[in-house]
């Protein structure tokens, strides 16, 4: 079974997958800038491993034998179902693959705003760091005695609202009904937002959820909130966001994901001096990858032998 990985693949994940001839997989990485690349190993392809670069009906067309789109993580928000569906090509992914490796950036991106770690890196950096006790002083915060509020309570905020609870942090949570075995006080979204000290989000990108954090859900945030995302960056409007910052109406932002990837050098977001980013990083951990590959291997098999498929979207 020739497998296509879209993306480029270290020495770690090299070895994986050569391990995975023995099993009658293989598998070829392609960057996802090589456009030409692409054509080629997609010509013969039975299944694509799909990571970011979107999969339209014309990357489709370049694979007349593909059978799977395996996402390698949760969203398929970036994989034209109906295309898929209208060539008869099942799409999976893999929930909570990378629930662990997320809730932990999450939780980095909380403290990396609370304790400025921008601005004591470029300090230390550049030995300005003199005057820099005076500020922080005012400036830099504990997780312990604040309100945290998670919007969505899937396998993200279920690892992440014992920790902050461990941490001594009031959790709050919304979603489409309470859930009998969730950490935290149940509450509707314009709740959250009124008393939360940190908004996490970790929704998927739906019709409902995109721009749910809008003007109207920024004038609604406690002010001096700090807003992280590690979900999709289109849940948030990014514009509103931008001046709420620059006007210093909310204090920081955590920001692994934007409305469009990759950010720019010149987006107006990176001239904050309280926003602290990453480039749509969460997932990756090497243990995130050992996991993925795992599941993603066991459903070449399943196809193979024309078992049910694991986590079938389409």
């Amino acid at each position: 079974m020739k497998v296509v990985y879209h993306s480029t693949a270290g020495r770690g994940i090299q070895a994986r997958f050569a391990a995975l001839e023995e099993q009658g997989i293989y598998v070829t990485s392609c960057a996802e800038s090589d456009q030409e690349r692409l054509k080629i190993v997609l010509a013969d392809a039975d299944v694509l491993w799909h990571l970011l670069e979107p999969v339209t009906e014309e990357v489709m067309a370049l694979a007349p034998r593909l059978q799977l789109i395996q996402k390698i993580g949760v969203g398929v928000n970036t994989i034209d179902l109906d295309a898929a569906r209208r060539r008869n090509i099942s799409v999976c992914n893999m929930p909570g693959a990378n629930s662990q490796a997320v809730a932990e950036m999450a939780l980095l991106l909380m403290l990396a705003t609370l304790r400025r770690v921008n601005h004591l890196d470029h300090a230390t950096r550049t030995g300005k760091t003199q005057r820099l006790t005076v500020g922080m002083q005012d400036e830099s915060g504990e997780i312990c005695g604040r309100t945290i509020g998670l919007v969505g309570y899937g396998a993200v905020p279920h690892l992440l609202a014992p920790v902050l609870t461990a941490m001594g942090a009031h959790v709050v949570y919304t979603c489409p009904e309470a859930k009998a075995d969730a950490v935290g006080e149940y509450v509707s979204f314009a709740e959250l937002l009124a008393v939360s000290d940190i908004v996490s989000l970790h929704v998927p990108l739906t019709a409902k959820t995109e721009k749910m954090v809008n003007a109207v859900a920024i004038g609604q945030m406690k002010p001096g909130a700090i807003l992280v995302n590690t979900c999709r960056g289109e849940v948030v409007d990014e514009e509103p966001l931008r001046r709420a910052l620059s006007e210093r109406r909310l204090a920081a932002a955590g920001l692994d994901v934007f409305a469009s990837e990759p950010l720019e050098p010149d987006d107006p977001l990176l001239l904050l001096d309280n926003v602290v980013v990453t480039p749509h990083v969460a997932y990756l951990t090497a243990e995130t990858m050992a996991r993925s590959i795992h599941v993603a291997a066991e459903n070449c098999r399943r196809l193979a032998s024309r078992e049910e498929l694991l986590h079938r979207v389409v």
